[in-house]
């Protein structure tokens, strides 16, 4: 009783100071600018001797939305690492709506794995992912965002900044899974340098990039960001285009790159075309060597494929996003929602005909 009080009070606040959980720029801001907030947990696990959260089997849990692609890195990258056997997941509901994500109950049953109620023990209760954030901060005033890496022997958050949780899972277990996982490398010491300067500017220009652009309450703000936004694209299109050491971003092997690039590009033109108005090209026909690369992943990695839940991702943004979409009607295309390898839309198969 005395969390859901607390979680009424919390809440009363945001909306006080910011408008509603789903406006995602402050009314009051004439900028118009949408600022992402930061991640107020950021704890590690750790194989240092004495570490607080050290890697042990089963000991951790996963909270995500197959709609989040913050929340896809992690299920990538737990899938690419194999710790299928090492930390449990589960998917909360795919619509966002004041209370913040909640969880399904006993008798939803919504497309995708692990769409279920919080499965945590002394959780029975627990309707909504904020009930989790007041476990350990009971002040806790910021969003109650998706990922968050929980520990089941304290009862707390460890952390919820993905870039932090993928680098966590692709390193920390590594002394306990099997060879054949502990040989991918998804932070290599030889690409390291290259992996973090691409991941700044893809973060900020495209990760973000689509948010800034969507989520704008200005024509100039959009306009900026949309055109940055588009500039960055431009870019990754040009380095995979002269990419020949192999079909990854760096070359013969994934990296973090490829995971952060992925999941904003199959995003793009399901959801990011229309529903952000990211649409001065989509991938499918503006885009050649993304769109290769992009299926690439998809469909020759059960990694990329299995945790990509399209009626999730559809479903979220346009039904969840009253602040641009208020009638809440999801389009039904592009269809499909991502082409077979070897098949090209119309424009595509035209322009590759004249050549």
């Amino acid at each position: 009783m005395v969390r859901e009080i607390l979680a009424v009070i919390v809440t009363s606040k945001q909306q006080a100071s910011s408008g509603h959980v789903t406006d995602w720029v402050n009314p009051g801001d004439k900028s118009g600018e949408f600022k992402r907030q930061v991640s107020s947990f950021r704890d590690w696990i750790s194989r240092e001797s004495g570490a607080k959260y050290p890697p042990e089997k089963g000991r951790y849990h996963v909270y995500v939305s197959y709609a989040c692609p913050w929340a896809h890195r992690t299920l990538i990258t737990r899938k690419l690492k194999g710790l299928k056997d090492f930390i449990s997941y589960s998917v909360v509901h795919w619509h966002l709506a004041e209370g913040g994500w909640r969880f399904v109950t006993k008798d939803e049953k919504e497309p995708g794995e692990n769409v279920v109620p919080d499965p945590m023990e002394g959780h029975e209760a627990f309707t909504h992912l904020r009930q989790v954030y007041f476990e350990s901060e009971k002040q806790y005033e910021g969003r109650f965002t998706v990922p968050v890496l929980y520990d089941k022997k304290t009862k707390r958050i460890v952390s919820n900044e993905s870039s932090e949780i993928i680098r966590m899972l692709g390193t920390e277990f590594d002394d306990l899974i099997e060879a054949k996982y502990r040989s991918v490398a998804l932070y290599p010491e030889s690409l390291r340098s290259q992996i973090d300067e691409t991941n700044t500017w893809t973060y900020d220009l495209i990760n973000n990039g689509v948010y800034k652009s969507g989520f704008a309450t200005t024509a100039e703000a959009y306009e900026r960001n949309v055109v940055a936004l588009f500039e960055a694209v431009d870019k990754a299109e040009k380095h995979l285009s002269a990419q020949k050491d192999g079909p990854y971003y760096f070359g013969k092997a994934i990296t973090e790159a490829d995971i952060r690039l992925y999941v904003t590009l199959v995003r793009f033109d399901p959801v990011y075309v229309q529903h952000f108005k990211c649409n001065i090209r989509d991938i499918r026909s503006g885009y050649p060597a993304l769109h290769r690369w992009m299926r690439s992943l998809y469909w020759g990695h059960a990694a990329f494929k299995e945790t990509t839940q399209f009626e999730h991702i559809k479903w979220h943004y346009t039904r969840s996003h009253t602040q641009i979409n208020p009638l809440a009607i999801t389009p039904v295309g592009p269809l499909p929602h991502i082409l077979p390898l070897e098949e090209e839309v119309r424009a595509v198969k035209a322009a590759v005909g004249k050549l």
